[in-house]
């Protein structure tokens, strides 16, 4: 991939790391992404590397972090081609079908980036529960966004906004996991993505309840 001879200007080694890193998780997940034979591949030198990055486990973080930010982008493309004709409260429920069903064929799509997408999460006590290096993960707050929309367009109750990302995120994230890793991943793509619209509009259904406006 590159010359041993290659110079890096301040910042450039770093993404082309971490850019090596997430073609090999692509494939393979996490344990794709070796220090060594990324620093080969750039090459460079493993000490090179530790000018960016302290061991291997921050270079799986930043490669995770790449790989949230492809999910929320494939979750924020298919939200954006949402029909424009339905009505504000509908628009909204749409959208957040979308979050779901996106998430959901990202994660069956692009095993490894899913995999490593969160891989890493929560291994620091000192950090939040769906944060990475002290931010919120994009898909995550993709959702929640969504969520308070729904409450401002009077499709979701304000009373039942709080904590609803999370029976959201349980359900779809449960099913992607199964989907990825379960019994579900030798069925036909048909079935899955079958499955994947029950799971979620058993979700939306769930998190308005009953009182929940039309």
């Amino acid at each position: 991939m590159a010359d041993a001879a290659r110079t890096y200007h301040h910042g450039d080694l770093r993404h082309a790391l971490v850019q090596e890193g997430l073609a090999r998780a692509r494939d393979g997940g996490p344990g794709a992404v070796s220090l060594r034979e990324i620093t080969r591949a750039v090459g460079v030198s493993p000490n090179a590397a530790y000018r960016h990055f302290a061991d291997r486990d921050h270079l799986v973080r930043a490669v995770a972090g790449q790989a949230q930010r492809l999910l929320a982008d494939a979750i924020a493309e298919r939200v954006a081609a949402a029909p424009s004709a339905l009505g504000r409260a509908a628009a909204s429920v749409e959208r957040l079908r979308r979050v779901g069903l996106a998430y959901i064929a990202f994660a069956v799509d692009e095993r490894g980036w899913f995999e490593t997408a969160f891989f890493t999460q929560d291994t620091r006590a000192s950090e939040g529960i769906v944060t990475l290096d002290d931010e919120i993960v994009a898909p995550f707050r993709l959702l929640m966004d969504v969520l308070d929309e729904m409450v401002q367009a009077g499709a979701l109750a304000p009373e039942r906004r709080a904590l609803a990302e999370w029976p959201c995120w349980s359900a779809v994230h449960g099913f992607a996991d199964i989907a990825v890793h379960g019994p579900v991943r030798w069925q036909s793509r048909e079935v899955i993505d079958t499955l994947a619209a029950s799971v979620v509009e058993a979700a939306i259904v769930g998190v308005r309840g009953t009182t929940a406006p039309a």
